[in-house]
C-alpha cells in the first residue's frame, strides 16, 4: 500500500499519509485509486469526522503525477483520461473537512489535493511551484484549483515561471494559499490540533458549513474545469518531447 490511513476513534480524526517518500510521494495509478477509495469510504464511516492529509518524509508533500504512470489518451482534444481527476475529496463527494499539512515540495498534481482541502497548513520548509510549462505541458487543472485560493497574478506567475521559481511558505501564507506556518516538522501536529477541534463539533453543522463554503465558488470552478481537458490535449507537447525536456531540466531555481 502506498497510502497509510490511521483513524483515532476517540477524536474522530483520520490521518491520511501519501507514503512514497522515495518517489517524493508522487502519485502513481495505484496511489490514485487508493485515494479515491479512501475518500469514498470516509463518506460512510461515521467514526471519521475530520481528515488530515500529508506526505511521508521531509522532502515533499507530493510532486504530483508519477511520470512513470502511463495513461493512453483518446485522439481527440475534447476527451482526456486524467489519472488525477478523482484523487481529491470533493471529486468523491466527501463533504467532511480535510486539512492539508505540507512539508517540503508541493508541486504540479499536488494541487489537485491541496485545491480540494478546506485549508492548508505548511511548515517553513514548504515550497510550492508548478513545473508544467517548463516541460511543454498545459497547467490547466492545477491553475484552476489554485485560482480558487490565490490572487490571479500569483496563480499566473506560478504557472508561467515553471521550475525557475518556487513560492516559499511565507509567500504562500501572504497570498492566502496557506493559513498557518509552523516550525519544521510541526505541520501535521498543527493540522491535527485543528482537526480535533472541528471533529468535536456537531457533525451536520460542520458538513453543512463545508458545503456552504464550497458552494460560493462551485459554479465558477465547475465551468472552468470543463474547459481543462481540451486545453491540455491541444496544448501539451508529445510525451517523448516532454520527457526530453524533463531530462534536460535546469537545476537552479529562485525561491520567493
Amino acid at each position: 500500500m502506498t497510502l497509510r490511513i490511521a483513524v483515532d476513534k476517540d477524536t474522530g480524526v483520520a490521518l491520511v499519509t501519501l507514503d512514497r517518500p522515495e518517489r517524493l510521494n508522487a502519485i502513481d495509478l495505484d496511489t490514485a485509486a487508493q485515494l479515491s477509495a479512501a475518500w469514498r469510504d470516509f463518506r460512510f464511516d461515521d467514526s471519521v469526522r475530520a481528515v488530515v492529509l500529508t506526505g511521508a518524509g521531509e522532502r515533499a508533500f507530493s510532486t504530483g503525477l508519477d511520470r512513470g504512470a502511463e495513461v493512453p489518451q483518446p485522439d481527440s482534444p475534447y476527451m482526456l483520461d486524467d489519472p488525477l481527476v478523482a484523487v481529491g475529496p470533493k471529486a468523491a463527494g466527501l463533504w467532511k473537512p480535510v486539512i492539508a499539512a505540507v512539508n517540503g515540495m508541493a508541486c504540479g498534481g499536488a494541487f489537485y489535493l491541496l485545491g480540494e482541502a478546506e485549508f492548508v497548513i505548511a511548515d517553513e520548509t514548504a515550497t510550492f511551484f508548478d513545473p508544467h510549462t517548463t516541460y511543454g505541458m498545459v497547467s490547466a487543472y492545477e491553475s484552476i484549483y489554485l485560482a480558487q485560493r490565490m490572487p490571479f497574478g500569483e496563480v499566473a506567475r506560478m504557472a508561467l515561471m515553471g521550475t525557475a521559481e518556487r513560492v516559499s511558505a511565507r509567500r504562500a501564507y501572504e497570498v492566502g494559499l496557506v493559513s498557518e506556518i509552523t516550525a519544521p516538522g510541526e505541520a501535521v501536529a498543527a493540522a491535527v490540533r485543528c482537526a480535533n477541534v472541528i471533529a468535536s463539533y456537531p457533525t451536520t453543522a460542520v458538513q453543512g458549513t463545508v458545503r456552504a463554503v464550497w458552494s460560493a465558488k462551485e459554479a465558477t470552478r465547475t465551468a472552468a474545469l470543463s474547459q481543462a481537458p481540451h486545453l491540455v490535449t491541444l496544448g501539451n507537447l508529445p510525451p517523448d518531447t516532454q520527457a526530453a525536456l524533463f531530462g534536460a531540466r535546469r537545476t537552479g531555481f529562485r525561491t520567493r
